[in-house]
């Protein structure tokens, strides 16, 4: 995996060495707004802008130059309708300094030599791609582990979160026994071509197939998720006796049939001490006890959790101890999305993962940056963060305004649920028509959806590496293109 880079224009070049500021000629892509302003000329300086103006019609990709508001840009990705100088430090559009109306410079640049980005970039590798993949995907979805490897994912991924296990009368216990380990996978489902074996005590289902997949991609490592929306009541028995819960899920998880497929566990309680589909009330310290409760029990195993991320004042995040938990565990995945959707039927239509605010925000402090930035001032090390994405859209109808912020009649129509689509249908039937707050959006006959797309994912890997964050993880594998067109987005620009 590799970190991109973008060479400044020739005119801040020549401003930059004319002014005798021999500053970096190579910017960090995303770089924040203090070093990008190391293209800019000294205070004063008049400068022509050799740049066409900025449309909002046009359409731009990254490394784009255009001038608005007196000032010269540079497009970080692909964008349409953004315009410059709203979108704050994390938007598409650099920054390079003021300017004025007039011919482009004639004498010749010259380019000075190469200086390092402040902080380096953390080694190639470093960095998790985290994937969950689903038990229920085998049946509608008809996504099975051997499309991880068909599709070129499993050589981008570092870690497979399986979903989900149940939580019952304070442990854990099986999701779904056939899909789990006893579904038959013939030699052409079969990850590796060879068939399953009907023989008694032979491993079946997903697990021989997740097997099967750890065999080829011996990099991967395989974490049981528990919890989710729908099992997540279980959580507040659990809670109320943390130890005898580590010692099932030990068990379990390391059962003697698969204890080879799991290198871990992973949590996703929604919400400890708050409301998802039920509420908890297990108190601020329920969820710290309960990691370290599974950290001793799981010893050096992995133990990661799936976390809300709702940075509001006195929302979910504050609800629990997550930043003393966070000694317990190898890594946070913050859901940076699913901030907006059609559960306000009405709408306003909005960017369901935003990265940064944007003008008209429903709900002020919903957006990715925000709950990052809220974890990291309470101590959380920002190498325990991942950055979540979105496999899908939402998306709502009865829109006639083309950006966000219109009025709504309900969700649109989705193939298995109102309101939400896959990638990879949204890509070929609904295109993004222009992007907000570091995320894409759609506008179709009377239909608004938003998605991440493979552009709005290399800015979020930008922001990704600027910030040091542990890497990314993605909801979920089946939403993607056969051929993994958003795993690779991920994977170009890490």
């Amino acid at each position: 995996m590799r970190l991109r880079t973008t060479r400044a224009p020739a005119r801040a070049l020549l401003i930059a060495t004319l002014t005798g500021l021999l500053a970096a000629a190579l910017t960090l892509v995303g770089q924040p707004t203090a070093t990008a302003q190391t293209d800019s000329p000294a205070a004063g300086t008049a400068q022509a802008c050799a740049e066409p103006a900025w449309s909002a019609s046009a359409i731009y990709t990254g490394g784009d130059l255009v001038s608005h508001a007196g000032h010269s840009w540079r497009a970080q990705w692909w964008t349409q309708g953004e315009e410059p100088g709203t979108t704050g430090e994390w938007g598409v559009w650099v920054d390079l300094g003021p300017c004025e109306q007039g011919p482009p410079p004639t004498t010749p640049p010259t380019t000075p030599p190469t200086t390092p980005p402040t902080t380096p970039p953390p080694p190639p590798g470093d960095q998790a791609v985290v994937g969950y993949f689903t038990n229920w995907g085998v049946y509608g979805r008809d996504y099975h582990v051997q499309n991880i490897h068909t599709s070129g994912s499993a050589s981008q991924l570092t870690h497979i979160m399986y979903a989900f296990g149940n939580v019952q009368n304070g442990q854990c216990t099986i999701g779904d026994s056939y899909a789990d380990y006893d579904r038959f996978y013939s030699a052409a489902e079969s990850v590796d071509g060879q068939a399953d074996s009907w023989d008694t005590g032979e491993l079946r289902g997903n697990f021989n197939q997740l097997r099967k997949l750890k065999e080829m991609y011996p990099h991967i490592q395989v974490v049981w998720s528990f919890g989710g929306w729908t099992w997540s009541g279980g959580f507040a028995e659990a809670a109320a006796n943390p130890a005898a819960f580590a010692e099932s899920c030990y068990q379990l998880v390391n059962d003697p049939r698969w204890a080879d497929v799991f290198d871990g566990i992973d949590i996703d309680w929604e919400y400890p001490n708050a409301c998802g589909l039920t509420c908890d009330d297990s108190g601020f310290d329920g969820y710290r006890v309960l990691m370290s409760a599974l950290r001793d029990r799981f010893g050096g195993q992995l133990v990661t959790s799936a976390i809300t991320a709702d940075a509001t004042a006195g929302g979910k995040l504050d609800a629990a101890d997550y930043v003393g938990a966070a000694q317990y565990l190898d890594f946070y995945m913050v859901m940076t999305y699913d901030f907006f959707g059609a559960w306000a039927p009405q709408g306003p239509t909005a960017p369901h993962a935003p990265l940064e605010s944007f003008g008209g925000i429903p709900t002020p402090g919903f957006y990715g940056d925000a709950a990052i930035a809220h974890l990291r001032a309470g101590g959380v090390p920002a190498d325990k963060l991942l950055l979540g994405l979105p496999f899908y859209g939402r998306g709502w109808t009865g829109v006639s305004q083309s950006g966000p912020g219109g009025s709504a009649t309900g969700p649109a129509p989705g193939t298995y649920e109102q309101g939400i689509e896959d990638y990879k249908v949204l890509q070929a039937n609904c295109p993004a028509t222009g992007t907000v707050a570091g995320t894409a959006y759609a506008h179709c006959g009377d239909q608004w959806w938003s998605y991440d797309t493979p552009a709005t994912i290399a800015g979020k890997m930008a922001y990704v590496q600027q910030q040091g964050l542990g890497g990314t993880f993605f909801w979920e594998l089946s939403g993607d293109t056969a051929d993994g067109e958003l795993i690779h987005a991920i994977g170009d620009n890490l």
